[in-house]
């Protein structure tokens, strides 16, 4: 982030509610001064006279919570573009659609786009903050006050969502149908690592096909959901088109799945599915921590046979990989990444299995890794 500082006017750090934004930006920015727009007199003033108010924050300002002001965007760009020179604002958000929206149509090509995850797996270990067990970790998720004040999920999440949903939902993006809302989340989290069939979806929701499309464009754009996309080369077979849905936070999933401990998770049907999200958000956080965007996808033909993740380097697949939730690594868990790898031109030693044990280790198929050393498929 300090690096982008010093190449672009603005740098804008997006992500989800209560994942650590202003704590990073202020930080790491000590001496800028900080204005949120969550202040109800600063919002007012703000949006009354914003030539006047951006004359009295001209420079070195982290604006938070700055897609609430639209309009306020295109006073910056007069001021940032006058100026001519870096490490003017920083901008930060919650609502990433709304904000890149703003930043699109106002500020493109003077700003650095950054987006500030939940905790890794990595970053609670280095806060002396590792989950026990990989239930723990899969039940708790990442949300920073969450782990860092010891407050237990079945508290925090509730209060969570209900801030979601007042604040971003039915205020910012002006969805009306909050009851219904609710049902289309909980909905999702029942698909969380699977292909997600939208019209099945809407159905379930007692609402148009349109209406869920819209709605899940909200989750992802409020960092609660993602797509992963399927890979398009299908190497003379039929594949799958439509795409894998996964959470950013494996507890505000679980929450939603109605799991109410780390013990009830053990035994639920839901476990592979959540561990599988679990292995590609820590994959994705590690790229994001180098400020880097990784290109992910998964593949699947028309005989249900899957590779759960293939990582994407120079147009052509480059990784492999095969999620397993068991502790004990079974070499048939090889098979369909054996059967495909090498149509795919990918050898063995980019072939990976992550298991939910802890050892490490190389065999004829390729490598087994557990969550510790996902960082070998980091580059």
């Amino acid at each position: 982030m300090l690096q982008l500082m010093t190449q672009f006017p603005v740098i804008s750090l997006t992500g989800p509610r209560q994942s650590g934004k202003s704590t990073l930006v202020k930080h790491t920015f000590p001496d800028y001064r900080y204005v949120s727009f969550e202040d109800p007199d600063v919002y007012e003033t703000a949006l009354d006279d914003p030539r006047s108010f951006l004359a009295r924050y001209d420079n070195h300002v982290i604006f938070d919570e700055v897609q609430r002001i639209p309009s306020m965007f295109s006073y910056l760009q007069g001021i940032i573009d006058e100026r001519d020179t870096v490490g003017q604002y920083v901008l930060s958000g919650s609502q990433n659609f709304l904000l890149l929206k703003s930043i699109s149509q106002s500020l493109a090509g003077r700003v650095a786009v950054l987006h500030l995850l939940p905790f890794s797996l990595e970053e609670l270990e280095s806060g002396n903050l590792t989950p026990k067990t990989i239930d723990e970790a899969l039940f708790a998720g990442g949300y920073p006050r969450l782990n860092t004040r010891g407050i237990s999920p079945s508290d925090f999440f509730p209060s969570y969502i209900s801030t979601y949903v007042d604040r971003d939902v039915r205020e910012e993006l002006g969805v009306r149908k909050i009851a219904e809302f609710n049902d289309f989340l909980e909905l999702a989290a029942l698909r969380v690592g699977e292909v997600l069939n939208m019209e099945s979806l809407a159905n379930d929701c007692n609402v148009s096909v349109d209406t869920a499309k819209s709605w899940l464009s909200i989750l992802e754009s409020s960092f609660i959901a993602f797509r992963l996309r399927p890979y398009s080369k299908n190497y003379g077979k039929r594949i799958t088109k439509a795409s894998k849905l996964y959470f950013y936070d494996t507890g505000l999933a679980a929450h939603l799945l109605g799991i109410e401990s780390s013990e009830q998770l053990i035994s639920s049907n839901h476990r592979g599915n959540l561990f599988e999200n679990l292995v590609v958000m820590e994959i994705i956080k590690r790229y994001e921590a180098l400020g880097k965007r990784p290109k992910l996808y998964y593949w699947r033909d028309s005989n249900r046979k899957e590779i759960d993740l293939i990582i994407e380097k120079g147009g052509k697949p480059y990784y492999l990989i095969e999620v397993k939730s068991s502790t004990t690594f079974r070499p048939e868990a090889f098979s369909t990444i054996d059967s495909i790898a090498p149509e795919m031109g990918v050898p063995c030693e980019r072939r990976f299995v992550v298991y939910g044990g802890s050892d490490s280790f190389e065999n004829r198929h390729g490598r087994v890794i557990g969550l510790r050393d996902l960082g070998e498929l980091v580059e």
